[in-house]
């Protein structure tokens, strides 16, 4: 995601990588929220991402586009 968002901007991003733990300690609005989401991600990442296919997906939303498909239309 980053390489395809450095490309879209025409700069370089770089990804890194922050524990869910650190990011709660973060001291903005929301940061435990989203810290206890990433973390829900990152311990349940097989259930997280398996609970429906791409198909179903699509199914589900046929105007579903990649993330390169929805920053070229950004």
């Amino acid at each position: 995601m980053a390489a395809s968002l450095g490309r879209a901007l025409g700069s370089e991003v770089r990804y890194s990588a922050v524990s869910p733990e650190a990011y709660r300690n973060l001291g903005f609005p929301s940061a435990e929220d989203l810290g206890n989401m990433f973390r829900f991600k990152r311990d349940f990442n097989e259930y997280f991402c398996g609970a429906r296919t791409l198909d179903e997906a699509r199914a589900l939303n046929p105007a579903l586009q990649s993330f390169d498909d929805w920053l070229a239309e950004s």
